[in-house]
């Protein structure tokens, strides 16, 4: 029987599910690319939104920071 949360959907489940470094590596790349693709579609309009594109643009290297940090511990330490 599957678990239902407070509005009767399955994100209990969801909520316990176990995620890997991989799967949260996975996740992040998916979100740069998709940032990336609607930061190149709003170049192609002559009188895009700045703010919306500054703002775009802070989130896309906050992922990839986040893509990096996250593969820097993914790789096991030598010297240890």
């Amino acid at each position: 029987m599957k678990q239902t949360g407070p509005n009767g959907d399955a994100s209990a489940e969801a909520a316990n599910e176990f995620v890997t470094p991989a799967m949260r590596l996975l996740d992040l790349q998916t979100k740069h690319r998709a940032l990336d693709a609607r930061i190149h579609e709003m170049y192609e309009f002559p009188y895009q939104n700045q703010i919306l594109l500054q703002r775009l643009k802070k989130e896309k290297l906050r992922l990839k920071d986040a893509i990096i940090r996250l593969k820097d511990d993914m790789i096991p330490d030598l010297n240890a």
